[in-house]
């Protein structure tokens, strides 16, 4: 063997290595976080809770910063951040819901939230600890990324890697929770030169980022918004102080202008034009879900001045709904009541409501 070969084998073996190390570097923390799934409920549907906790270093601002034009920019930038160099698919996620505030008599305040879909789905509670964020619990919906049985083999855990970045709801820290629900209206794009920001990337920002509903407010200001899955949506946001809002893009505007509208609850209608919005039907773009709205209120009326975690469940409950195969806002997938005060969840699979399990954002 000459010695240029011997060299040219030598130096493909060092940029082999080199490779390795980087891949395992990359790498290594992730695998960590799939080490952490838990497999909590074992239904006999085979849709169940997991939880996960996210030992990798991520950066929003850098998912961001890759450019958001469309769904497909979306998830080729979450998934650059989560799960570089490897050829994994997701779907944009969609979402619809109820959410609601109450203050307690002991001045806890709560978020109660119901997740509606008519596809059914398993649910991956995602703990973030971000070195330059706040930590937080938020619950994601494992069937956007095809892992309902994410225990089953090594490809399901790493496609939940992007599970921080799809998350639906949640709360930090802080006490500052966040859901996002559907609307009927056209999709916002905004373009006003600021930096894009698509739908469930928005809610991480607000969970690592914000410290007040004010806080969010003003971030969420920040960015042009995009919102994913062909389909417009609204957030509902609330803080330890009980400051709860609807942040909506108004349809009536020509720039779709960002609005932040405080209310006890909300479902899938512009609050901003709630007496444009009847029970029980389609109000164009509007929205729809009034009934649900007026359900959890008429719960508040009833036990006003006796408020506890009870009402918060009577309240979901009452919104709650059962499958509907026409209704994309059917079939209550999760049921969540975030504890503002104490940084809790306590959640619900599929109205199992004698299944109940507690989150604390510092541990299990």
């Amino acid at each position: 063997m000459s010695k240029a070969l011997k060299w040219i084998i030598l130096i493909c073996i060092t940029v082999v290595i080199a490779a390795a190390a980087a891949f395992i570097g990359l790498y290594y923390t992730r695998l960590k976080t799939t080490g952490t799934i838990k497999k909590l409920t074992d239904y006999e549907d085979g849709y169940d809770l997991y939880s996960m906790d996210i030992k990798y270093d991520y950066s929003i601002d850098d998912i961001i910063g890759y450019g958001i034009r469309d769904d497909q920019s979306m998830i080729d930038a979450i998934l650059k951040e989560s799960l570089p160099l490897l050829p994994v698919h997701i779907k944009a996620p969609d979402f619809s819901c109820t959410a609601f505030t109450l203050t307690d008599g002991d001045g806890d305040v709560h978020m109660g939230r119901n997740y509606d879909f008519r596809r059914n789905t398993s649910a991956m509670m995602v703990r973030c600890t971000p070195e330059d964020g706040y930590s937080s619990i938020a619950f994601a919906a494992l069937d956007n990324v095809g892992a309902n049985d994410v225990d089953k083999s090594m490809s399901k855990k790493l496609a939940a890697l992007t599970a921080p970045f799809i998350c639906l709801d949640g709360v930090n820290e802080k006490g500052v929770s966040i859901a996002v629900l559907t609307l009927d209206s056209e999709p916002v794009r905004q373009s006003t030169g600021k930096p894009v920001i698509a739908t469930t990337l928005a809610i991480r920002l607000v969970l690592d980022r914000a410290a007040t509903t004010e806080e969010a407010v003003e971030l969420l200001r920040g960015y042009d918004m995009f919102s994913s899955s062909g389909r417009d949506y609204h957030f509902y946001i609330t803080d330890a102080s009980g400051d709860g809002r609807v942040v909506e893009y108004d349809p009536e505007s020509d720039g779709r202008e960002l609005t932040a509208t405080p209310t006890e609850a909300i479902t899938n209608f512009f609050i901003l034009h709630k007496d444009k919005v009847l029970p029980n039907q389609k109000n164009g773009i509007y929205g729809h879900g009034r009934e649900r709205y007026d359900a959890v209120l008429e719960v508040f009326e009833k036990e006003k001045g006796n408020y506890t975690c009870d009402t918060v469940w009577n309240a979901i409950k009452a919104a709650a709904q059962e499958p509907n195969p026409n209704d994309i806002t059917s079939n209550t997938q999760w049921s969540v009541s975030f504890n503002n005060t104490e940084c809790t969840a306590d959640i619900a699979i599929r109205r199992h409501w004698e299944d109940v399990t507690h989150f604390e954002i510092g541990n299990n």
